[in-house]
């Protein structure tokens, strides 16, 4: 197990370990009266010490996720009889982060990327600056915000890289691929220039752009793209090339 601080002033400690390489599950270890939160149906499997609680939340968090697609449940576990584990298993091939919030800080995540959480972690949405484009841009318009003090384990889509931009500094990402980013970072819809690139190169009408300051995480094979990949490739269907973006 690794030990993750989840409050700075408190000094409190939450065991966890990953495993399972490119199919992972995050094993958490919960002392006696401690809780942890998760969407509806991500528990793998637990110790007998638990208990579930099923939250159903007021009518601005079952807005929030019913415009985020995220179920509109929410679950919590409390060790109550002892300690014990409980596991959450990603439902894609990929990896799983364990993302620290602090206080004054802030973590924007693609809306299907939340596992769970443990502290006192709130959810919101997150909406692009340019609704316009969003609404045309389709996957990423709307975002989760997750504040508060705690840590968030999101799911990622294969692997993912981080980068950590400076002021100003831009990152432009093709659909999809944005799976988190820091609240300090600015993010932007944009058409892709050019009606020969957006006909015949293969990369739809939009990209997203990040702006720093702060952390871009992106991830490598996101299910769209997978799931489209393997449509076109069952028999009978047309091949890849006879459409002309990959997903939007």
């Amino acid at each position: 197990y690794s030990y993750l601080l989840y409050n700075k002033n408190e000094v409190i400690l939450m065991e966890y370990k990953i495993t399972g390489g490119n199919l992972p599950v995050v094993r958490c270890k919960l002392e006696q009266g401690e809780s942890i939160y998760c969407e509806a149906g991500a528990m793998s499997w637990m110790d007998d010490t638990l208990v579930m609680d099923t939250n159903i939340g007021g009518a601005k968090t079952l807005f929030s996720k019913a415009l985020t697609n995220e179920k509109l449940l929410r679950n919590k576990y409390t060790a109550e009889k002892g300690e014990g584990e409980i596991a959450f298993a990603s439902c894609f091939p990929g990896s799983i982060g364990a993302m620290e919030v602090t206080e004054g800080t802030t973590l924007v995540a693609q809306d299907s990327a939340y596992l769970a959480s443990y502290g006192n972690i709130q959810m919101s949405i997150f909406f692009q600056k340019k609704i316009t484009s969003g609404l045309f841009a389709g996957k990423g318009f709307i975002m989760q915000k997750f504040y508060g003090n705690g840590v968030v384990f999101l799911e990622f889509d294969g692997s993912v890289t981080e980068y950590d931009l400076a002021e100003g500094e831009r990152k432009i990402i093709d659909t999809g691929y944005l799976v988190a980013m820091d609240g300090s970072c600015k993010i932007d819809v944009v058409v892709i220039k050019g009606i020969k690139n957006i006909v015949f190169g293969g990369e739809g009408l939009f990209n997203t752009v990040v702006t720093g300051p702060g952390k871009v995480y992106i991830q490598s094979m996101p299910i769209e793209k997978t799931a489209t990949k393997i449509y076109y490739s069952m028999p009978g269907r047309p091949s890849s090339s006879s459409y002309v973006s990959r997903y939007s």
